[in-house]
């Protein structure tokens, strides 16, 4: 059975106001409502690459504390891991140029956590992908930043955006991990959730 018949009596609400999260589930032609929860993304310092997304994306699916029998939240977090730390979203230009610069020439993880919870139970599965990047000059950075104003994305990049047709060599996993929610395993685990 497709996962749109099986959520015919399900009521799934996405806890993310990114578009391209709603533009994935609007694309598997699964009805859902958003409602983005409005929560501290702060961790414990000594949280490490998905420890950090899983922490967060359980916080997010948390913050809906009554649910109906027949609701079902989907919350996410992505973070880039690069030198041993996470970049989230930059606050402004400057931090957008340090990141980008940081990841010109080098290989990075993106690492997305999806929490799926419903009124008994609750499950968080991750996904990591492995992103490569040719250097880039100021330059193409400064066009970038200026032109896509990646604010929103942690990074400071956008795949699916010019940085991603001139700077990305290769990938090596999910490419919608990298957009922002890892879509295979999200149907999968999904499927499996509501059986």
């Amino acid at each position: 059975m497709l996962l749109n018949e099986l959520l015919v009596h399900k009521k799934i609400i996405l806890a993310s106001n990114s578009p391209r999260r709603k533009q994935f589930l609007s694309d598997l032609n699964i009805p859902f409502e958003v409602k983005p929860s409005n929560v501290d993304e702060s961790y414990p310092d000594s949280f490490q690459k998905e420890a950090i997304t899983d922490h967060i994306a359980k916080m997010k699916a948390d913050f809906f504390t009554e649910l109906h029998k027949n609701e079902i939240i989907i919350a996410c977090d992505t973070i880039v891991w690069n030198d041993d730390k996470a970049l989230g979203k930059p606050e402004n230009f400057e931090e957008a140029f340090e990141m980008l610069k940081s990841l010109s020439g080098k290989t990075h993880l993106v690492i997305s956590s999806v929490c799926l919870k419903d009124a008994v139970k609750t499950k968080i599965f991750n996904d990591t992908t492995r992103v490569t990047f040719s250097n880039l000059n100021d330059e193409e950075i400064t066009y970038y930043i200026e032109n896509y104003k990646p604010y929103d994305k942690a990074g400071a990049y956008g795949i699916q955006e010019w940085i991603g047709l001139v700077a990305i060599q290769k990938i090596e996993g999910s490419y919608t991990n990298v957009v922002g929610m890892p879509m295979e395993k999200l149907y999968t685990n999904l499927s499996d959730f509501i059986q």
